[in-house]
Parts: structure tokens; sequence; C-alpha cells
């Protein structure tokens, strides 16, 4: 555990990318099996302990130090296994006691119940030092905020073998392996050959898009907001004319769905997400339409009154959401929120696989490959978008609210199919965000390098309650201010906090927050009766009295019409 507590702690204070993959490749090549593997699958989310969480902490906690203390505590830290790892008492001294091995941890856990779990994290918790406890209540709780995705991991291993197609290698195979990921880490010291992988069912690296704000404007230009302008639509097509060349390019809908896989080859189908997660059994209306030999990218849907036959209707996200996680949905789930693809792309063609070719070759396959299959209505494909120029293609991406799109996808048409986010070869130039300003209620602290500050905020909307107006919550935000503004809302929460509720504090509801929002919902979980999608802080309106801000009801009437 202490190499593992060590390159956490590392990486939590490396805030270069470059330094995180040295310290990442140096621990995968000196450590070794199988504590690595399972390393490696604590980073890259590819590990799940069930049987530890919030509560089992804080009940342990609590059972060894004085409660008040330890909420006190966990008030001023803000993060709460670093809470227990910092108040837990002093390790035993016990010269028998071997290292523990971070293996010896995972392999016990795996099998444990929550009761037996608990009994084995306090015994463990009683031999180590702070530093190592963290690391094991991270790992246990699989909260590790470390600053690492599953990619930057896969390239800290690629490093360890010195040629230039081991990452897309190891893309390509690794929904095909488990951990401790033996066969791969001795294959990347040139011990073994590589893994054999039954590929043909298995899903394929999914290419991403980057936002076309980040290739158009600077990090400041961004801290500043001037993409979410009321210029923006303006000077995104100026500076898209001075940069690319629309002839170069294919646009289409950027469709409000989820990006899925569809395999269906040698009579076996499968969908997935485009994290790799199956998801065959929750869409089994999707899976009986697809009569096709091939994989293809797309975008799932639930479409009402015809399915795909040219009369349905796309539904909000808000009907996905209600099928999302059902292992197996019923009849009525299936009768009002019926599944449906939206074709974006081809990546075999049969068994041929098609995806070193150029997008527009592919485009072209699969607008023929389309024709030759014997699908049903719940496919489709997702229409190519005509224009000759930015300022042409900016107008249309402003009908995308009214036709209930997320916005517009850029893809150059000679690029290759590529797993991962390469910069360059696709865009994704999402609608106008909506705006409204609203009251900031509560302020909960962070986590990582936030845990000291009050960073996270819900925030409310007015309406007629039945003593009079009220403030409601409508959302809640972490983003879009700089660190010093930071400071300085930390700073009011704390000086207007009027009640607490452990890490979280109740504030005067005196500070109007400018927000911007991609959609609004009906939900049946929050007071309200609505919820914003993707919230995030566009300006700290010190100037404004609370009592102007928006009304409930006026964000009511931003709900697409069904």
């Amino acid at each position: 555990m202490k190499a593992f507590a060590r390159l956490l702690e590392a990486l939590v204070t490396t805030p270069s990318r470059n330094a995180k993959l040295t310290l990442l490749t140096e621990y995968f090549r000196n450590q070794p099996d199988p504590d690595r593997g399972w390393a490696l699958a604590c980073i890259a989310g590819s590990l799940d302990m069930r049987n530890v969480t919030g509560s089992t902490l804080r009940t342990m906690a609590e059972g060894r130090v004085d409660p008040v203390l330890f909420r006190m505590s966990y008030d001023y830290v803000g993060d709460l296994a670093e809470t227990v790892a910092l108040i837990w008492p002093a390790p035993i001294e016990s010269p028998e006691s071997a290292p523990l091995r971070l293996s010896s941890v995972v392999e016990t856990l795996a099998g444990a119940t929550r009761p037996q779990a608990i009994r084995h994290l306090t015994e463990w918790l009683d031999r180590l030092g702070p530093s190592e406890r963290l690391a094991l209540l991270k790992l246990a709780t699989g909260g590790l905020r470390v600053g690492v995705s599953e990619r930057l991991a896969k390239t800290a291993l690629a490093a360890m073998r010195d040629e230039d197609d081991t990452l897309s290698r190891i893309e390509e195979m690794w929904h095909g392996l488990e951990p401790p990921y033996i066969p791969l880490l001795q294959w990347l010291e040139g011990r073994t050959s590589a893994p054999q992988v039954d590929l043909t069912h298995a899903f394929r690296p999914m290419m991403l898009a980057h936002p076309l704000d980040n290739g158009l404007y600077s990090v400041e230009e961004r801290r500043e907001r001037l993409h979410e302008s009321d210029d923006s639509d303006r000077i995104t097509a100026e500076r898209l004319s001075a940069r690319m060349d629309p002839a170069e390019y294919s646009a289409e809908w950027k469709w409000d769905g989820i990006r899925v896989q569809a395999v269906s080859l040698q009579g076996e189908r499968r969908l997935y997400t485009r994290m790799g997660e199956e998801i065959s059994g929750s869409f089994p209306d999707v899976v009986a339409a697809m009569a096709f030999e091939g994989v293809v990218d797309g975008e799932l849907l639930v479409v009402k009154d015809g399915g795909g036959g040219g009369g349905g209707t796309v539904a909000p996200f808000a009907d996905l959401q209600k099928r999302l996680g059902r292992k197996s949905p019923g009849p009525k789930i299936l009768r009002d929120a019926p599944g449906h693809i939206r074709l974006y792309d081809l990546l075999h063609d049969g068994e041929e696989d098609t995806r070193a070719l150029p997008f527009g070759a592919r485009r072209a396959r699969l607008d023929d490959w389309f024709v030759r299959q014997p699908v049903s209505g719940r496919i489709d494909l997702s229409p190519v978008i005509p224009f000759e120029t930015w300022h042409a293609l900016s107008s249309i991406r402003a009908t995308a609210r009214d036709t209930g799109q997320e916005g517009l996808m850029l893809k150059r048409l000679d690029a290759p199919y590529v797993g991962g986010r390469p910069t360059g070869p696709w865009w994704k130039w999402k609608r106008a965000p909506l705006t409204a300003d609203c009251v900031m209620m509560y302020a909960q602290r962070g986590h990582g390098k936030r845990s000291s500050f009050y960073s996270d905020y819900t925030f409310g909307a007015w309406r007629e309650g039945t003593h009079g107006t009220e403030l409601t919550p409508v959302g809640k935000a972490y983003s879009g201010f700089t660190d010093d503004e930071l400071k300085r809302l930390d700073k009011w929460v704390r000086d207007n906090t009027t009640d607490r509720y452990g890490p979280v504090r109740a504030v005067k509801f005196d500070l109007v927050l400018e927000v911007n929002f991609d959609a609004v919902q009906r939900s049946t979980r929050h007071k309200s009766g609505i919820a914003m999608r993707f919230p995030r802080i566009k300006r700290i309106r010190w100037d404004k009295p609370a009592h102007e801000a928006d009304r409930v009801e006026a964000l009511e009437e931003m709900i697409p019409v069904e």
C-alpha cells in the first residue's frame, strides 16, 4: 500500500499532464503483479468496491473518536475519506505485521460482506499511517479524484512499449481484458506476446469530438465567457471562416440522446454505450431491430409515433432518461418510450473493418450499406446537412433549439475513425445556452484542491408558495468562476451563513448568480418540479437585488413542448 499511497499523493499534487504520465509509467514498470494491475483498475475506474459507502466510513469513524469532534473535523476538511484518514487513532505497533499489499486489500474486499468489509477496514486502518489510510479509503470507496482519466492511464501504459501503435492496440483490446491485467502488462514489458482477445463482438473504442469553442477561443476568452456572449455566433463564424475550409468538412445534427455502438455479427447482437458498457438488456426493442451485419456508431434516442419510418418524433432527453439504468424494462416503458438508433458512422461493413477509410468514404458506405440491410423502423440515418459557408451553417445552428437538437457536429471528410478524442477531426458546435438569474440558497465544500472552499452552489428561483413568495431550488453548479471569484464567494458564504448541515451551509437569500444551462426539463425529484441540464455559473451578480431574480414560471416556459 505504501507505493500506491505515494503514487496517489504525487498525482494529486502534480498539475502537469506529462508529469502525471511519468509517475504512472514508472509505477507500472516498477511494481509487482498483481498489485500494479489492481492499481490500474482503480485509477481507470474499472474497479468497483460495492461494500464500502460514505455512511460506512462515517459509522466506523464515529465508533473510534468523539462523534462531535468528527463532524466538526469533517466540516473543516470537507472530504470524508481524508477526514477519517487524519482523525483515526495512531497505528498500533505490531512488529509481526507484514506490509499490507494492495492486491490483498482488493481480493479480500471483493469477497467480503458489508460487516466483513467493515471489520477488515478497521483492522487495516489500525496498522497504517495517515497517507496509507487515505489511499486505502479512496481505493475502497472508488473516489480517487487524482486528475487521471482512463485515457491518460492507457497512455502511460503505452509508454512502457516503444512502438507507435501501442496505444491504439491497448484501446482495441481493453474491453476484452479484466483486472488485474497481468497478460497486458507482461506484453507491454516484452515478456509475452499480445493477449489474445476475441474482438468480433467486443466494443470498439469510439471517436469523440472536442468542443468547437476550445479550438477557436483561448483559455482566457473562455474564462471571460466570450464564446457564450451575445455576439458569439458572429465571432465564431468569422473565426471558422478564417481558419477552416468548409469544403473540407461535413455537418450533421448533434442529437440529444446518448452515443451508442451497435454490433451485429455472426448471429450475435450487442449494444454498448460510448464507454463500453453493454446495455443490450436495457433496450431489447433496439436489439430486436438490429437485423444487420456490421458495426455502427449512432445516437440512442426515444422516437415516438412511427419510429424511423419517417413520421416519428424525437422525444426530449428526459424520456430517454426513464429507460437508462433499467436492466429489464417492462411492457409499459417499452411502449411509452420506444428506443431508436440514429446512425452516424459505419465501423464494419459486415466483417470488413472500415475505420481506416476517410469519413467521406465511410459516410458513402453507410448510405449504401443501410439500403442493403433488412433493418426495421427503429433504426435510421442521421442526415448530412448541406452548406457552403460557415455563416450559412451558423444560421442553421440557430434553429437547433427549436427543432430539439443539441447543436451541430463538424467532421473532416478526410479523417479516419480513431478511438479517443484526437484534436482536429471532429468538433461539436453546441447550441447557445439558456440563461437565468437565480439566488444562492446553499453552499457545499468541494473536493480535492477545493476541499477547503465552499464551491458547490445550490440556487433557486422565486414562486408563490403557501405563505407567500418563496425560493425553491432549481439547480446546482460548481464551475464557471475563476479562482479569485471562488475566494470571494467562499468568504461571502462564511459571512452570510444562516445554518449548517455538516459540510453544507444555508446562506442569506441575497446573492444572485447568472446561470447558463443547456435545457430545462420536468422533474418529480425536485420540489420546484423542474431541473436544469448542465448548469454552470456565467456571472456573479453582486450588483443585482435578489428579489429581481427569475421566477420558476419563466423557467417552465423554457421546457420544450412535446
